[in-house]
């Protein structure tokens, strides 16, 4: 079980900012394009300088090697990196096949080239790669942003699963009002620097 814990965490144009997701809870985010819901993603995950602590379970960001933090801690961006040609080359510590076949991709992928890979088979593929290495907190910036909508659906229940099995917290930037009621439990809106709980 994994909590996150936000105390007074502030970055470029956002914050400070204080919150708290529990395990096995998905809290979602919204706000107008440019109000700062990547800057406060990649201040958490501790990819841009900032100001304030993260606490997961009690330890905190700071007292951590920035490694370690960024594996418990996870980042999915809408377009991640990669540095191998090969799609099976990301995958050290293998695939689990049922969920490569729930996110409508086949095994087959694994030998897939990169540049055959569309915009979506890529970012269904990045999010599997971080599964695969089990983090206790996701930070979900647009995960089904490029997708369409059979494709959203199957992320969206995976990562559901993903939550209740591991009792993961998810922290879900979404632009979609209607995907934030399926999955949140609680939902924010960032609004100049500041996080206003949806109430309702």
């Amino acid at each position: 079980m994994a909590s996150l814990r936000i105390d007074q965490l502030a970055t470029r144009h956002v914050g400070p900012i204080d919150l708290s997701i529990g395990a096995a809870e998905c809290l979602c985010i919204q706000g107008a394009s440019g109000s700062g819901k990547t800057l406060l993603l990649r201040a958490i995950a501790d990819l841009d300088l900032h100001r304030g602590e993260v606490y997961l379970d009690g330890a905190s960001c700071s007292s951590l090697p920035a490694p370690a933090w960024r594996r418990s801690v996870s980042l999915v961006v809408a377009e991640s990196q990669w540095w191998s040609a090969e799609v099976g080359e990301h995958f050290e510590q293998g695939v689990d096949a049922d969920w490569l076949e729930r996110l409508g991709l086949p095994e087959a992928a694994m030998g897939w080239e990169l540049s055959r890979c569309s915009t979506g088979e890529r970012q269904r593929l990045a999010l599997l790669r971080t599964l695969m290495q089990a983090p206790a907190v996701l930070l979900l910036d647009e995960p089904t942003g490029n997708l369409d909508q059979e494709s959203t659906r199957r992320v969206e229940a995976v990562l559901a699963e993903y939550r209740l099995q591991r009792q993961a917290a998810l922290l879900w930037v979404s632009h979609d009002a209607a995907q934030v009621k399926r999955v949140a439990q609680r939902s924010f809106t960032l609004d100049h620097g500041r996080l206003l709980e949806n109430l309702g």
